[in-house]
Formats: C-alpha cells, structure tokens, sequence
C-alpha cells in the first residue's frame, strides 16, 4: 500500500467515526449531556466540546487561550490545552457544538479531498497544540480520538454499540501495536518469555523477550507464557486507560498476564 493510499484510508476511517459520533449526539437527551464519563471531571457535553475543539483548530480556527483556574483533574501541558477548549465551550448547546462539529470536518474533509496528502512523512500545515505531528500520525490518530470518545458517550449513557465499526476496528488495531512497549519496557518479563494477546475481533499478537531483553512481535507460539483473551470494549477500556477491563482470561502465568493488564495503557 502507498502513502497515499493509506492516508486515503485514514481519512475515510476518520469521516465515518465523525458521522457516528454526530448521529450519537442527535440521539441523546437533554440529562444525558450532563452525565459523567470516565475522563475525570468531564461530562458527556465536555467530551463532545472537546472533540469540537480539536476539529476546529485542524479545520483552520483560532488557537483559543482562556484562563481555566487550577481543575484538579488537569496535568501536564496537554491537559491543559486541552481543557481550554472545553471551557471555551461550556456556554454552548448541544446543538451548536454538533453544528461546530460537522461543518469543521465538512471543511477539512473537502480540503483533504481536493488536496490530498500523499507523503506520511510530510508535516501537515495544522496541528493542535503545535504537536509536532507527521500526516501519517496525525491522520492515523484522529479516527481512534473520535471514536474512544464515542465509546465514551456510549458508556456514560448506557448506549453500548458500534463496536465492530471501521474505527473500532482501526482502534483496536493501533493499541494493540503497543504490545512490545507494554511487556518489554513496563513489565520487563524474564528472556524467552512470551506473551499473546488476543483481543475478539482482531487478529492475536505476540511478542516474546530476547536476550536483549526487548520484546518483539512472533508469530503466535501454540504455548505461550501467557495467553490473555478479552473482548474489544473490555480492551480498549483497558487500552484507554478508562476504567478496569471485566471478563479477561489467562491460560499460563496469570500474575505476568495481570500485571500487562495493569501496565496497559497508550493514551493520555
């Protein structure tokens, strides 16, 4: 596959979670958009402010820079910025972020068809936060941002579903690409052990320890160290960092197997 073609392919992955995450929107109630998520001190209409925000900067809008006090639930320098357009929101109706929504990605949906990118190495004109991002990261991230905070929604209002999407699928995809960091560097097993991660709806991974003691991805051993089996939601909970994942299984050392469960997670 080219770059282009992949880029191509993200961007497709990217406008079918937009319109998911839009027609999920619609469904809601007025009480919905005050629930809590799992994103500490965020509620359903500061997760949808969020996604509004990123996608109006990529889209060509202003940097907004408001004082946001001192939230306990804000760290670090991306939290920050982030919060900020959360904050620059919170006046705003369900309907005027959904509206900010689709004509923000309506534009740079347009813009990204007229002019595609064909280079994944190429750094893209804008970028939020100044994140020095190439196409390929910025294009491959945003459909798993979208759709992580779909799932959000769904959880917070009690609307699971839309799990086995083209985003869900690019999602899980990406995370489980992790797995040698997750083993090798956090969890550091011993050399020659090995790890499979099988994750429903995705194809199983692997990795084993060399002498290096890095973890590198095999193919998948008949037995393994370990073998951890969880479905896609408990996974990307898990993945996300959101909440502790139920109904994962272990068959071989379940404290090693534990123990990538409690070291994984690749989003902020």
């Amino acid at each position: 596959m080219t770059d282009a073609q992949r880029l191509a392919r993200y961007i497709e992955v990217w406008w079918q979670a937009i319109d998911d995450f839009t027609a999920l929107l619609e469904e809601l109630a007025d009480p919905d958009w005050t629930k809590p998520t799992d994103l500490p001190g965020w509620k359903v209409q500061d997760v949808a402010a969020h996604t509004a925000h990123l996608e109006a900067i990529l889209a060509g809008a202003p940097e907004e820079s408001i004082d946001i006090g001192k939230p306990d639930h804000v760290t670090g320098l991306l939290g920050h910025y982030t919060e900020q357009g959360v904050a620059a929101r919170r006046d705003r109706t369900p309907d005027e972020l959904i509206n900010e929504i689709r004509q923000s990605t309506t534009k740079r949906r347009t813009e990204l068809l007229d002019d595609p990118p064909t280079d994944g190495k190429g750094m893209p004109a804008l970028v939020f936060g100044g994140l020095p991002w190439d196409w390929n990261t910025l294009l491959r991230n945003r459909p798993l941002d979208v759709w992580m905070h779909e799932q959000d929604i769904r959880r917070a209002t009690d609307r699971p579903g839309n799990l086995d999407s083209a985003a869900a699928r690019h999602t899980s995809d990406y995370m489980l690409d992790a797995l040698p960091v997750i083993v090798g560097k956090r969890v550091a097993p011993a050399k020659g052990t090995t790890v499979v991660l099988a994750v429903a709806g995705n194809e199983e991974r692997a990795v084993v320890i060399g002498d290096d003691g890095r973890a590198a991805p095999v193919e998948v051993p008949w037995n393994p160290t370990v073998r951890i089996s969880l479905g896609r939601e408990a996974f990307i909970v898990m993945a996300g960092g959101r909440r502790t994942p139920l109904g994962v299984e272990f068959q071989g050392d379940a404290t090693l197997g534990q123990a990538v469960v409690d070291a994984f997670r690749t989003t902020p």
